[in-house]
């Protein structure tokens, strides 16, 4: 590991500033407007919900990170999804981008736009341009700034999601820092979920995007809360810069070590995001091994996360092994299930429920106990090949049916 894991979120990184306030669009009056500045221009990458129904606010940054040179700002309302919402919504960032551009001094095309909430209602423009005064003149670079732009994206969220690191590139000091929301609408190919990651890295805009989705496809692709794929997922990255280490421009040792850190980042995230999913008592890690392929465990591992039976099972503490087989089965990925291994976890223990695809002899009241936890790994040895990968996702509960069935009231 070549990195350190610092206290700190999206201003750990230097020349980052971040900002929040309360601009009345959430019933509850609490802060639903986020700011993140950097006092410099940034090369900005970007991934985005593979919805065919895309919010406005994803069309605007997809357009953005594809064809401008700089961001420099990110816009981010919690409340209102700004999605579904026809020319009207388009033209509401576009708006949101001018007036933040004019309070920054900076140019409408740098500045990113998101968006989380109800789909299919209006977004307030008047009160997204009244919070953006209150935003601009918050604007600091403490860690209390980053907490609170942290928490005020948040939606049916119950904690805060924040990451940072720092690291050093040829004896030169560099951070890596992050935000997050999610806890609902969760499913691989991203969730709805909102992330920003800030770096004072020198880094070309071809490899921050190539190392965003290289991360992106083993952290945020690999959870899933309910099943449900977003109308408004982005990870946006933005990097300044600022740490003045040599321009990493080619796939060297300084981009391995910029790739684990970022990827630890996104991982950390992404697990708060399975840990928070809404209702649960206790987040799910599956882990596939001896795959023959890391596209066959990808496959497998989501299959077993997103699987509502699994899920269920992990909630009432049941070693009900015959719903992940059967979970892993309908996956589409081949292996022979007379040759898998299943075994589960946590700080209570490891116990085997399967050898060579049968029961293994076990104690249902020690497997109870394991998956009583607040964290509980299953993990399947397929006995083809030297690939894993890992899934995070969450028990499913009474209270995730309460919570989305009083979403909009």
């Amino acid at each position: 590991m070549n990195y350190q894991i610092i206290d700190g979120g999206v201003t750990a990184p230097k020349g980052f500033q971040a900002a929040s306030a309360a601009a009345k669009i959430k019933k509850n009056g609490q802060k639903d407007m986020a700011l993140l500045y950097s006092c410099t221009p940034c090369k900005a990458a970007g991934t985005f919900t593979t919805n065919i129904v895309k919010a406005a606010p994803v069309k605007w940054d997809h357009e953005l990170v594809r064809q401008q040179p700089h961001a420099q700002a990110v816009v981010c309302n919690s409340g209102v999804a700004n999605a579904c919402t026809g020319q009207e919504g388009m033209n509401a960032c576009r708006e949101t981008a001018r007036e933040a551009g004019k309070l920054l001094n900076i140019p409408e095309t740098s500045v990113l736009v998101a968006s989380t909430g109800v789909i299919g209602q209006q977004i307030p423009i008047e009160q997204i341009k009244e919070g953006l005064p209150l935003l601009v003149k918050e604007l600091s670079d403490s860690r209390e700034a980053a907490t609170q732009a942290a928490q005020a994206i948040m939606t049916t969220d119950t904690v805060k999601k924040e990451a940072a690191v720092s690291f050093s590139l040829e004896g030169t000091p560099v951070h890596i820092g992050g935000m997050c929301k999610g806890s609902g609408m969760i499913h691989p190919n991203m969730c709805t979920m909102l992330s920003f990651l800030t770096t004072d890295a020198n880094i070309s805009k071809e490899l921050l995007q190539k190392a965003l989705s290289q991360t992106v496809a083993d952290t945020y692709n690999m959870v899933s809360v309910d099943g449900d794929t977003s109308t408004n997922d982005t990870v946006l990255l933005l990097a300044n810069g600022l740490a003045g280490n040599p321009e990493i421009t080619e796939e060297n040792q300084n981009y391995q070590d910029f790739l684990e850190a970022l990827r630890y980042v996104n991982e950390t995230l992404a697990k708060s995001i399975a840990a928070d999913g809404e209702g649960c008592t206790a987040l799910l890690e599956t882990k596939i091994i001896g795959a023959s392929q890391k596209s066959q465990a990808r496959t497998l591992a989501k299959s077993i996360i997103s699987s509502n039976l699994t899920k269920a099972a992990i909630y009432g503490h049941d070693a009900n092994w015959g719903r992940i087989l059967c979970a892993m089965g309908y996956s589409g990925a081949e292996f022979d299930p007379e040759k898998v291994d299943l075994f589960i976890e946590s700080a209570a223990g490891k116990l085997q429920l399967m050898k060579d695809g049968t029961a293994a002899a076990y104690s249902e009241d020690v497997a109870t106990v394991i998956l009583s936890e607040k964290t509980v790994t299953i993990t399947a040895d397929l006995k083809m090949g030297s690939q894993q990968a890992t899934a995070w996702g969450c028990d499913l509960t009474h209270e995730y049916i309460n919570i989305n069935a009083d979403y909009r009231s």
